[in-house]
C-alpha cells in the first residue's frame, strides 16, 4: 500500500464534508429557492387583500382621457397633545394628531407657558410669507378651557388656536370643544365633565382615522362635491378648485371660518341647474336670490325669538346649585339650603364652645363666637380673588339669573342647621356645659360665608327677619354691586373688601368678572360714605402683592371715611389650582402691625385700636370712638336693637347712628395690652410642634 495513503483519516468529519461537498450545495440552493417562492407568494396575497379592501370608489378612475390616481389614506401612528396652562386645569400626560388643551386665563390671554407659542401662531397665521399650506398634512384638534362668566373673551385662547392652525392649512380632524367652569352654564356639569366629554369623542374619532375610515358628508360642503359622492358627481379636472377642496372633507363640522354658507350653497344650485345664464335674465335670477335671502333671513329671526325667549326663561329657572356642585361643597361641610343658600360652623364657633378663646370680632366688637351662625343667602360671587379659602367651588356671576328662595325659608332652615351642627358637640370633652347652652340660641349673623350676600334680591327683607329674631347682622360684600350698598337698609356693621389699593392690583388679586369693576370699587367705598350706621373697610394683606401700596390705601380711606379699618394678613388654606398663592404671601404678624402703624401716620383721623394676635390681625378706628382717652369700639347689642326696631315703626324715619349703640372696649382687647387681644376668661391652646401662630387657619 502506498505510504503517502496511510496519512489520511477517512473517517474525520471534514474529509466526510470534503467528499460529499456537492450534495451539500445542492441542499443549500434548494433552500434558498423555496425561500425566495415563499416570499413571491406572500407578498402576491397582501397585494390581494390590499386590492379587496380598498374601496371601489379610490380605483384609477378614467374620465373624459383623465387618469384620477387613488388619494393615498393617512393612517393615525400617534397622538401628541400640546397644553398650555396657568393653574394645571389643561395638563395632561401625553402620548400622529396634535391635541391642543389651552386655558384662557386673565383678560383673554394665554398662560405663561403657552403665551410664546400662541404669539408664534398668530404672527405666522397672518404673515403672507408662511402661506396657506404651512402647516399641510398636520391634523390636529383644540379643546379650550375657560369660564362662561367672562362673556367677551369666553375659551378665547381655543379660538384663537383653532382659527390659526386652519389658516395655516392644518387639518381639523373634530370640531372644538370648549369647557366651562361655570357649573351653571356648563354643557355636563362641570369643566371636568366636558372634557370627559369631549374626550370620549376625540377617542372615537381617533380609532376611527386608526382604521382609515372618514366621516361620511352630508352633502352641505362646498359646492356640494366631496370625497363621498363623487362617484356620481361631475367629472373634475386637475388641479381643479373642486378638487383642492377634497383636503377638507373629512368632518362635515370642520373650517367654519372658510366654510360656505347656506346662502351661497342656494345660489350654487340655482346656478347648477343652468350653467349657462343669459345677460338678459341675470337680473331676474339675483333678485329671486334676494327674495329667498329675505325671506330667510325673516325665519331665522323669528325662529332665535323663540329660542332666545325659551332658553331665557329655562334659564331663569335654573337653580344655582347643580348637582356636581351640591357634591363639592358637601363634602367641604356646607350645610346647603334650597337652591343657593348655605350655613357653615365657623372653627371659631368650636373654639370659643371649647373655651379656648373667640374670633377677631369678639376681641374687636364683643361678639360671643359661640353663638354667631355663619351663613348665606348667595353662593354666587362675582370676583374670584386668589385668597378664596372655598378654592373657587362656588359659582360666581354678575348679576341674579337664578330660581330664587324665599328668605322666611332661609332663615328658618339655616338657624335649624346652625343647631344641628351645635348639637354635635353634647358630650364633647372640653365643651363647657353652660356655652353649649348657649350656643343653641344664635345671637349673631356673620354674612360671609362664601358669595356675595348683596346679590340675593331679598337682602333687605332677609335682614329685616335677622332682626326680628333678636339676632345681629354684619354683612360682608365686595365692592362691585354699589347700587345696592346705597339700598341697603341698616346692618349692625357692613363690610366692604379693599382687597387692593390700585386698578391693576386690584384686578390681580380680586380677579372681578366686570369690566368696570374700578368704577364699581370707587362708587361702593363713597356708597359707604353715605351710611350711618358702622361700617368698615376689610383690608386683607398679601405679601409680595398689595403690602407696598400705602399712600394709595390711605386715599381710598378719605373716600369712604369708614368707622373701622381691619387690617389681616392673608389666611394660606393649602394649595389649590385656582390660585398660586403659597406660605411665602403670608406676612408675619409683625409685617402687619408695620403696616398698619405706617398707613395710621398718612390718616390722621385714625388710631390703632384693638389686636387678635392669633388671628393676625388688627383694628384701626376712628377717634370718634375714642371718648375720654378710652376706646369704645365694642357694641352694645340690646341697644341697636331697640334702634332698629324704632327705625322699622317709624317706616324709616327715624334714623341712628354708629356712636348711638358702641359700647367700652376691654383692657384685654387693646393694641399693646399684654393678651394680645385673647380673652383671659379662656385658656389658649397651642398646637404640637408649632412654635409660632401667624395665621387664623
Amino acid at each position: 500500500m502506498d505510504p503517502a495513503l496511510d496519512t489520511w483519516d477517512f473517517s474525520s468529519p471534514l474529509i466526510s464534508l470534503w467528499i460529499n461537498r456537492f450534495y451539500i450545495y445542492l441542499g443549500f440552493a434548494f433552500g434558498f429557492s423555496l425561500w425566495i417562492c415563499f416570499q413571491i407568494v406572500i407578498r402576491k396575497q397582501n397585494k390581494n387583500l390590499q386590492e379587496k379592501t380598498t374601496p371601489k370608489a379610490s380605483q384609477d378612475l378614467m374620465t373624459n382621457g383623465y387618469v384620477f390616481r387613488p388619494k393615498k389614506e393617512v393612517f393615525v401612528s400617534g397622538v401628541k397633545i400640546f397644553y398650555g396652562s396657568q393653574t394645571g386645569t389643561a395638563k395632561v400626560t401625553s402620548k400622529n394628531v396634535c391635541a391642543f388643551l389651552v386655558a384662557t386665563y386673565t383678560d383673554g390671554q394665554p398662560p405663561e407657558s403657552a403665551e410664546w407659542f400662541c404669539k408664534w401662531l398668530e404672527e405666522a397665521a397672518n404673515d403672507f410669507r408662511f402661506g396657506k399650506t404651512y402647516l399641510k398634512g398636520m391634523r390636529y384638534a383644540v379643546f379650550g378651557l375657560g369660564n362662561s362668566v367672562y362673556v367677551s373673551h369666553f375659551n378665547k385662547v381655543g379660538k384663537n388656536v383653532d382659527k390659526w392652525l386652519w389658516m395655516l392649512g392644518a387639518h381639523r380632524v373634530m370640531t372644538r370643544g370648549e369647557g366651562d367652569g361655570n357649573v351653571v352654564k356648563s354643557k355636563h356639569g362641570s369643566i371636568e365633565a366636558d372634557f370627559t366629554a369631549w374626550k370620549a369623542k376625540f377617542i372615537s374619532r381617533l380609532q376611527a382615522l386608526r382604521k382609515g375610515e372618514r366621516k361620511r358628508c352630508r352633502g352641505n360642503c362646498k359646492k356640494g362635491k366631496c370625497e363621498s359622492n363623487q362617484r356620481s358627481s361631475e367629472a373634475m379636472e386637475p388641479g381643479s378648485r373642486a378638487q383642492e377642496e377634497l383636503h377638507h372633507g373629512d368632518a362635515e363640522e370642520e373650517e367654519p371660518f372658510g366654510s360656505t354658507s347656506e346662502e351661497e350653497s342656494d345660489t350654487e344650485d340655482h346656478q347648477s341647474q343652468n350653467s349657462v345664464i343669459d345677460v338678459e335674465d341675470l337680473g331676474k335670477m339675483m333678485d329671486h336670490v334676494k327674495k329667498e335671502k329675505r325671506e330667510k333671513e325673516l325665519q331665522e329671526g323669528e325662529t332665535s325669538v323663540i329660542r332666545s325667549t325659551v332658553k331665557s326663561e329655562a334659564s331663569e329657572r335654573r337653580a344655582m346649585i347643580t348637582p356636581a356642585l351640591r357634591e363639592a361643597l358637601t363634602k367641604q361641610g356646607y350645610q346647603l339650603i334650597g337652591s343657593h343658600s348655605g350655613v357653615k360652623l365657623c372653627r371659631w364657633t368650636k373654639s370659643m364652645l371649647r373655651g379656648r378663646g373667640g374670633c377677631y370680632k369678639h376681641t374687636f366688637y364683643g361678639i360671643e363666637s359661640h353663638r354667631c351662625m355663619e351663613t348665606t343667602p348667595s353662593l354666587a360671587c362675582a370676583n374670584k380673588c386668589v385668597f378664596c379659602w372655598r378654592h373657587h367651588t362656588n359659582p360666581v356671576g354678575t348679576e341674579w339669573r337664578w330660581k330664587m328662595d324665599q328668605p322666611e325659608m332661609i332663615l328658618k332652615e339655616a338657624i335649624e342647621n346652625h343647631q344641628n351642627m351645635i348639637k354635635q358637640f353634647k358630650g364633647v370633652p372640653g365643651v363647657k356645659g353652660e356655652r353649649f347652652e348657649e350656643g343653641m340660641t344664635v345671637k349673631h349673623c356673620a354674612l360671609s360665608l362664601v358669595g356675595e350676600p348683596i346679590m340675593y334680591p331679598e337682602i333687605n327683607k332677609f335682614l329685616k327677619l335677622l332682626h326680628e329674631c333678636k339676632i345681629s347682622s354684619f354683612l360682608v360684600t365686595n365692592a362691585q354691586f354699589p347700587a345696592e350698598i346705597r339700598d341697603l337698609k341698616p346692618v349692625t356693621q357692613l363690610y366692604v373688601s379693599v382687597d387692593a389699593s390700585t386698578k391693576d392690583s386690584l384686578k390681580k388679586i380680586d380677579r372681578p368678572l366686570f369690566k368696570d369693576f374700578w368704577q364699581r370699587f370707587l362708587d361702593s367705598l363713597k356708597a359707604l360714605a353715605a351710611k350711618q350706621q358702622r361700617t368698615v373697610y376689610r383690608l386683607t394683606l398679601v405679601k409680595a402683592w398689595n403690602v407696598d401700596e400705602l399712600q394709595a390705601y390711605a386715599e381710598l380711606v378719605s373716600l369712604g371715611n369708614p368707622d373701622f379699618i381691619e387690617v389681616k394678613g392673608v389666611t394660606y388654606c393649602g394649595e389649590s389650582s385656582a390660585s398660586s398663592l403659597t406660605m411665602a404671601n403670608v406676612p408675619w404678624h409683625e409685617e402687619v402691625v408695620r403696616f398698619v402703624c405706617e398707613l395710621v401716620d398718612l390718616i390722621p383721623d385714625y388710631e390703632v385700636a384693638c389686636e387678635h394676635e392669633h388671628s393676625n390681625c388688627l383694628l384701626i378706628a376712628h377717634k370718634k370712638f375714642k371718648i375720654g382717652g378710652e376706646w369704645w369700639t365694642w357694641i352694645d347689642y340690646s341697644r341697636f336693637q331697640e334702634l332698629i326696631q324704632e327705625y322699622e315703626d317709624s317706616g324709616g324715619s327715624k334714623t341712628f347712628s354708629a356712636k348711638d349703640y358702641m359700647a367700652k372696649t376691654p383692657h384685654w382687647a387693646l393694641f399693646g395690652a399684654n393678651e394680645r387681644g385673647f380673652d383671659p376668661k379662656d385658656t389658649r391652646y397651642q398646637r404640637k410642634n408649632k412654635s409660632k401662630d401667624i395665621s387664623g387657619c
